[in-house]
């Protein structure tokens, strides 16, 4: 199954600032992630950006808006953001899934788009846990529970579909 760009949108789940040092790896994670939204953006790819009790976890990242170009979220209560961003996908098939943590806030909102009918892209190199156990463990459940899994470069230059674009231009100046 093939993933196309004008059915496609990105769930960029909770990269807080109160969150983000304690995950794992999570400059290299940060890094990936970056590459991913600046990507989609250059692919004009709708970005949602969640946050999880703003007041306790703080904002996103300044990475996360940076790239992205986004300037808004949508607070959630709930650990799945599908119900918060489930209004502005649902002309959408495939849902991009980047965040943290995996084993929670990002499973659920995989485990709830699959349930709804959507197709949800698990980005593994731009999802992270504070333990490497519990990400392994999300990776293989988010399989199980029908999630495609991906990485930034993979699904980059799979929406773009052909080199020599001055979107592959730019792509490629961003992954190498």
């Amino acid at each position: 199954m093939r993933i196309e760009r004008e059915e496609t949108a990105a769930l960029v789940i909770d990269f807080q600032e109160r969150l983000a040092p304690a995950v794992a790896e999570h400059e290299e994670l940060m890094r990936q992630v970056w590459i991913l939204l600046a990507g989609l953006r250059i692919l004009k790819v709708p970005m949602i950006v969640t946050q999880q009790n703003t007041k306790g976890l703080g904002m996103s990242v300044p990475a996360i808006w940076e790239a992205s170009g986004e300037n808004d979220f949508l607070e959630k209560i709930t650990f799945s953001g599908f119900r918060a961003a489930e209004p502005l996908i649902r002309d959408k098939k495939y849902i991009l899934v980047c965040g943290m943590e995996a084993h929670c806030c990002v499973l659920q909102t995989v485990i709830d788009l699959a349930a709804g009918g959507y197709v949800p892209v698990l980005v593994t190199d731009c999802i992270g846990s504070r333990k490497e156990l519990d990400y392994k463990t999300a990776v293989k459940r988010a399989e199980q529970e029908g999630a495609l899994l991906t990485t930034c470069e993979a699904v980059l230059f799979e929406l773009l579909k052909e080199a020599g674009t001055p979107q592959f231009k730019e792509i490629l100046k961003l992954i190498k």
